[in-house]
């Protein structure tokens, strides 16, 4: 596994394309991977996710993958200096039962609810599945609950901070749009997300390892998804 740190350029033309419509952020990074011949969508092939943080002095944006990426076709001024590519082994090796993390998460906390009787007419008219509609969890309490049922089902747990309450703090970050293409038809994409930064515990070390490699939650071709780990903080 490899972690790309790109130092965007704010001023550059390109960037502010691919900040204003995700589904062209997505092309850009996927543009440093191979293509790939089989019917798995190259992103899940190469097990790319991505995440756009914000700093003081704009914005980084890191890049997980299986194998190591191309970043000579970024365009001419999207980055302010060079690129920094890492391998994840040793991380991985550090991953074990009991072991605690500091961690930074980019998620779409969301919850399906059952549409009503028109919302259900009108899609079946238009031949659409009549699933279930996602919201997004708006609350911090909700948004915290979200993610300790994420550790349940990915090996790990939320310790409690010194005011006994879970030790991570969720974000609302920015609502990223843009459109995406279901059989050549552009379809709206508004994905709302939430920074967590907090601690965790290692409960399984497969599972665990399995969440850091795949990425936790939806929206993971939109820049949700990475988990990052940094030594526990005293």
């Amino acid at each position: 596994m490899f972690l790309s740190k790109l130092k965007i350029d704010v001023t550059s033309r390109e960037f502010r394309r691919d900040y204003a419509d995700v589904h062209q952020m997505h092309r850009t990074v996927m543009a440093a991977f191979p293509q790939v011949d089989g019917e798995q969508p190259p992103r899940q092939e190469h097990g790319v996710l991505w995440r756009l943080d914000q700093s003081q002095r704009g914005y980084l944006l890191y890049v997980q993958s299986r194998v190591q990426p191309d970043w000579s076709g970024l365009p001419k001024h999207y980055l302010t200096e060079p690129h920094q590519v890492r391998d994840l082994q040793p991380l991985f090796d550090a991953i074990v039962g009991g072991r605690g993390f500091a961690f930074r998460l980019v998620a779409n906390p969301t919850r399906a609810v059952k549409r009503d009787e028109k919302q259900q007419s009108k899609r079946a008219e238009q031949g659409k599945r009549n699933q279930p509609r996602r919201v997004v969890h708006r609350t911090p309490e909700a948004q915290i609950d979200w993610l300790i049922r994420q550790g349940e089902r990915n090996g790990f747990v939320i310790p409690a901070g010194k005011n006994g309450r879970p030790d991570v703090a969720p974000t609302p970050a920015f609502r990223i749009q843009g459109k995406t293409y279901i059989s050549d038809e552009a379809q709206k994409v508004s994905i709302d997300h939430v920074r967590y930064d907090g601690h965790l515990i290692v409960t399984d070390s497969a599972l665990f390892a399995s969440a850091v490699r795949d990425g936790i939650g939806r929206g993971k071709a939109y820049g949700c998804g990475l988990l990052s780990l940094a030594p526990a903080q005293r």
